[in-house]
């Protein structure tokens, strides 16, 4: 199976596990479900479960293993979209070709939402197949991923800028390391981890973090030139809020340049014949055009 065909029946195992994990919108209350399944099984991209399952793959080790963490990742990175689109925040009224949860239902459930994905996310990955210290430690290891010193904390900086709204090279990349860098690297890591393959551990948290900032540097050159048809989203917010982005300070040539560099040395990292969907996932980042 080639990286591209692995990755398409990832993507669909992911969407049916989803499914099956979130009570139907019948069931009490039903507001919070109708709203966590609107959010959780709009089409996505469901990058970081893929993650997940493609060091898994890189490891050897079997796919219902990590599985749960896997969608535990999804959970979470959920909850930051609802979070991130509410008023408060970015204010955004589409999210992956619909309206985001608090335009399409209320700013309350939106919220609760969000704030129900995380206690369930954290149940999910402790559902794991591996020894209960190594199941503490990718406990750990994704709450520091999404805590004050990760995404959170990468939110706040962003929401936070200096005066004027300038940054330099540098602090877009401690930023966006945080805020999209933290949660990408946690998914790259977590197999490992759960594995007790302490020596995969540094080589795919490299994986992660250069993937994870291409990631943000192809949202950037998006942003720009990206088509808001197959975005689902609207385009040229970031210039529009004067916002310091990749583009901003390197161009969009050099933007993508980077972006390259990036991929070349995520692919550097992890190398053989069962890394050819880490390989496919980091291209997809870079090739992207949504």
């Amino acid at each position: 199976m080639t990286g591209p065909e692995w990755l398409e029946r990832v993507r669909a195992l992911v969407d049916a596990e989803l499914d099956g994990r979130i009570p139907s919108a019948a069931a009490e209350p039903r507001p919070l479900y109708e709203a966590l399944r609107y959010a959780l099984l709009a089409p996505g991209k469901r990058f970081r479960p893929a993650l997940v399952l493609a060091a898994a793959r890189w490891l050897g080790r079997p796919e219902p293993d990590v599985l749960p963490a896997a969608l535990a990742l999804e959970f979470i990175h959920t909850y930051s979209l609802i979070h991130d689109d509410l008023p408060a925040m970015d204010d955004d009224d589409m999210r992956r070709g619909r309206p985001t949860l608090h335009r399409a239902m209320s700013e309350d459930l939106a919220i609760l939402a969000g704030d129900a994905l995380q206690p369930m996310a954290f149940g999910l990955l402790a559902e794991c197949r591996a020894a209960p210290a190594r199941v503490l430690e990718a406990i750990r290891l994704v709450a520091e991923a999404v805590g004050p010193q990760g995404l959170v904390g990468g939110q706040v900086r962003d929401l936070r800028p200096p005066t004027g709204g300038v940054r330099s090279g540098d602090d877009l990349l401690a930023l966006h390391q945080d805020k999209t860098g933290a949660l990408i690297t946690a998914a790259a890591v977590l197999p490992a981890v759960l594995a007790g393959r302490d020596d995969a551990v540094a080589p795919l948290r490299r994986f992660g973090e250069a993937v994870g900032l291409a990631f943000q540097i192809t949202d950037d050159i998006l942003d720009v030139a990206g088509s808001q048809a197959l975005m689902g989203k609207a385009t040229g917010r970031d210039e529009r809020q004067g916002k310091t982005t990749f583009v901003s300070v390197y161009g969009v040539a050099g933007a993508q340049a980077r972006a390259r560099d990036l991929l070349a040395a995520a692919q550097a990292e992890v190398q053989g014949a069962s890394a050819d969907a880490l390989h496919a996932l980091a291209a997809f980042v870079v090739e992207r055009d949504h």
